[in-house]
């Protein structure tokens, strides 16, 4: 099901959190539609599980063959398994890191990713479509070496990716968090893993604070929305300790013993 985030007649975002369905042992995942101008951008549209839906979601507000970009944050299977079948069933173009540019194409059949990749520098890039001009913003090691978040400057949406995601019970990932403290749990584990240190992490809640949006939505979870919301999410995150910053020699030894199901 859509979840409309914006919608001015003439720009409009949708959300899509139950596309996966809840019997499949996998991740939960968001995935991200931008209509505007007869045609669109799909954020982060998510494996095999995903596509028929969104095709089918795509196709109530423009011809699917005529999707302009497929922006993909990292390269992760949740990200970007089913680019073969938007390839093959658009002119759509992949925008993506340059690190990850070259790895794209073990995705799909050989040949088939021909001019269709755009590859992002590591410093971001702003994105023309028609009187909107969006942001891909630099998020490296957050948790991708080569990652990128995406900001839709009319909506004032920061598609974060990883960044403020949750592991929540099935179904509740639609709604937007409501009280951060009860939401913590089902964030803390995640971020004190996946994101590689509290230095990018600071240098992360910088750069958003300046953009002042008034919608973060992670790729997994549920979004946040309004600048109490987000500015307790800030505030938690530029002081975590995480990834390498946990690590010690302990968790660097040779195991002695089985024990794992073989």
């Amino acid at each position: 099901m859509a979840i409309e985030l914006f919608n001015n007649g003439k720009h409009i975002c949708l959300m899509f959190s139950d596309l996966v369905d809840e019997g499949e042992a996998s991740v939960q995942s968001n995935q991200f539609l931008i209509v505007q101008d007869g045609t669109g951008i799909l954020l982060d549209p998510g494996g095999v599980l995903t596509y028929n839906e969104l095709y089918m979601e795509m196709s109530k507000y423009f011809p699917p063959k005529q999707l302009r970009y497929v922006f993909a944050s990292h390269a992760d299977p949740d990200i970007i398994a089913s680019l073969p079948r938007w390839l093959a069933g658009s002119d759509t173009k992949l925008l993506i890191s340059s690190i990850w540019s070259r790895f794209v194409p073990h995705f799909c059949a050989q040949g088939k990713t021909e001019g269709r990749i755009i590859a992002i520098p590591d410093e971001g890039s702003l994105l023309p479509l028609g009187e909107t001009e969006f942001q891909i913003l630099p998020a490296h090691f957050l948790h991708a070496e080569g990652n990128f978040q995406f900001y839709d400057p009319v909506s004032r949406i920061l598609f974060s990716g990883d960044m403020g995601a949750s592991m929540l019970p099935d179904g509740l990932a639609m709604d937007p968090v409501q009280d951060f403290d009860k939401h913590l749990p089902y964030m803390r584990g995640f971020h004190a893993r996946y994101m590689v240190s509290n230095k990018v992490c600071r240098y992360w809640v910088e750069m958003v604070r300046k953009l002042d949006p008034e919608w973060m939505v992670p790729q997994h979870g549920a979004p946040f929305k309004g600048r109490a919301m987000i500015g307790r999410f800030l505030d938690w995150i530029e002081t975590l300790p995480c990834g390498v910053d946990l690590m010690t020699q302990e968790m660097y030894q040779a195991p002695r013993k089985i024990s794992i199901s073989l």
